[in-house]
């Protein structure tokens, strides 16, 4: 195990989540119960959304989702290439096809609205948007696109906790101009995911949320959840009833108790968290920005960010593998968000290997994602730009 410097990530863990998760152990309750509850009613209430449903994972979520939405074999639903595979893998668990669609460019990593729109036939379904980063997608656009031709839409927020995007305040007078607000992501498509994976801006260990507004959905979800039952365990140690029926076939995607006792206390945690890698990411850029041989994405969009990673782009004539082996050896951890799921071996015997994306397939050549996280100190901060900034003046100078 390498001993870093500055870890890609890290989390924040005090004795206020060991406390919560000792008084679940000592109320015996361990799955389903009252914490549980009160983890669903408290996201919901932070994000403005209905209805909650606390999940094994993200991509579970993921899975219920479409599922809820009706896509089966058959249907196609469009998704980003470059996003972790989960993204493409719980579309393909409902029999359906993904079709991959390009990003907009070196300064959005999301999906490009006019790729989507060029991408849609008679088999689309839905499209599935991720929020790269925690940066927004399009969503004004995208929904408007989904609207004209009568598709779902599921949000991917697990980098987005906390996002949002400015999008129109229907007022019904079609000739006045909208007003705009804030409306966080998960809640503006039809159904949102979220992720509480350890590295993630808010942690269960392992964990996830499925967010609608719709009422109907989130009945289906909540079946679908817990193996199909019209009741759950507690439920009925509430007196709300003595038996059950099962009326779909569903799953077991449940969160235990002590995974949302963690939550609760992370939730409460969350805006100061994200506040912390709001002045990290400033802190980079005003290090790295007009280094030549690199830029940076995501400084000029116009959204709420939860500020999940931060990426940079090399320059095409730069060696990334030589970049991340010296930052390796100055101790401190990179990575690559994302290979694009095209790419994958699994994803080319589909017959995906002949994809052409072409924005996707420079950015993933070309991204390394540095390390942030709310512990990082400014020393941190500039340690680590020191090193690309070394690297960077010593690989273009030589270059030319």
């Amino acid at each position: 195990m390498t001993n870093w410097k500055v870890p890609l990530a890290d989390i924040d863990l005090g004795e206020e989540e060991i406390q919560a998760v000792n008084t679940v152990l000592r109320s015996r309750w361990l799955s389903m119960g009252p914490v549980t509850a009160e983890f669903e009613r408290c996201f919901a209430e932070y994000l403005g959304v209905r209805y909650a449903f606390a999940v094994t994972n993200c991509t579970v979520a993921l899975h219920l989702a479409h599922l809820a939405l009706g896509a089966g074999p058959g249907d196609t639903v469009l998704c980003p290439s470059l996003t972790f595979v989960a993204t493409a893998n719980a579309i393909c668990y409902t029999g359906a096809t993904p079709v991959f669609v390009d990003i907009t460019g070196t300064e959005d990593f999301n999906l490009s609205p006019e790729d989507i729109e060029a991408r849609i036939d008679a088999s689309t379904r839905g499209i599935c948007v991720m929020h790269y980063g925690g940066y927004p997608c399009d969503m004004e656009r995208i929904m408007q696109i989904a609207r004209r031709h009568d598709l779902y839409v599921v949000e991917d927020a697990a980098h987005a906790p906390g996002a949002a995007c400015w999008m129109p305040l229907q007022s019904g007078k079609e000739k006045e101009p909208a007003e705009r607000v804030l409306q966080k992501c998960g809640t503006i498509g039809d159904i949102g995911c979220f992720s509480f994976f350890a590295n993630k801006n808010m942690t269960t260990a392992e964990g996830g949320m499925i967010t609608t507004n719709n009422p109907e959905l989130a009945e289906r979800i909540q079946r679908l959840r817990s193996h199909g039952m019209t009741s759950l365990t507690w439920d009925r140690e509430q007196g709300h009833g003595f038996s059950y029926d099962v009326v779909a076939l569903g799953y077991n995607y449940r969160l235990d108790e002590l995974r949302a006792a963690l939550g609760l206390v992370q939730l409460g945690k969350l805006p100061a968290l994200t506040q912390r890698r709001v002045e990290i990411t400033l802190a980079y850029r005003e290090k790295l920005d007009g280094l030549p041989g690199l830029s940076l994405p995501f400084r000029h969009l116009p959204h709420l960010a939860a500020y999940h990673i931060f990426p940079i782009l090399l320059d095409r004539d730069l060696d990334r593998h030589a970049f991340m082996q010296f930052m390796k050896a100055q101790g401190i951890q990179t990575s690559i968000h994302y290979p694009p799921i095209h790419r994958f071996t699994h994803y080319a015997a589909m017959g995906y290997g002949g994809e052409r994306l072409p924005h996707t397939e420079d950015i993933a050549d070309r991204v390394v994602t540095l390390p942030l996280y709310p512990q990082m100190g400014r020393s941190q901060v500039d340690y680590v730009a020191a090193a690309v900034t070394e690297w960077i003046v010593t690989n273009t100078s030589s270059a030319s």
